[in-house]
C-alpha cells in the first residue's frame, strides 16, 4: 500500500530537477592509517601504545596463549605458505591454451 503522505505532497516537495538531494555528499571519513598511527604512537609512561601491545601479546603467548602466539607470529612473520594440490582423483592436472585464428573458431567453441 502506497504512503498516503507521499501521495498527498505531489510534485511541489519533490527534488529540483538537475539539483542533488544532498548536496554536500557523504561526510568523509578520517583517514584510518593516520588514526591508528596516531593513537598507537601516544606514550604513557615511556612507553608507546604499540609497544605495549606487543609486549602484552608477548606475555600472554609466553603463558601458553595460542591465539597470542599466532597473532603475534603472523603480524611479525606472515602467515604460512599454504600448498594446494593441483591434481584431479590423484592425476596431474593438465591445462592446455587454445588460440584462435578468427571468429568462427571463436564461436565453434564457446558452443562447445
Amino acid at each position: 500500500m502506497p504512503n498516503p503522505n507521499i501521495a498527498k505532497a505531489g510534485k511541489e516537495t519533490q527534488f529540483e530537477k538537475g539539483k542533488s538531494g544532498n548536496p554536500k555528499g557523504r561526510p568523509k571519513l578520517p583517514d584510518l592509517r593516520e588514526v591508528m598511527a596516531e593513537i598507537l604512537g601516544e606514550e604513557k609512561d615511556g612507553t608507546t601504545a604499540l609497544k605495549a601491545i606487543v609486549a602484552k601479546l608477548r606475555q600472554l603467548a609466553a603463558n601458553g596463549n595460542i591465539k597470542a602466539a599466532e597473532v603475534l607470529l603472523s603480524r611479525g612473520y606472515g602467515l604460512p605458505k599454504q600448498s594446494i594440490d593441483h591434481t584431479s582423483d590423484g592425476k596431474p592436472f593438465q591445462a592446455f591454451t587454445i588460440l584462435l585464428q578468427n571468429k568462427d573458431q571463436q564461436k565453434q567453441i564457446e558452443e562447445l
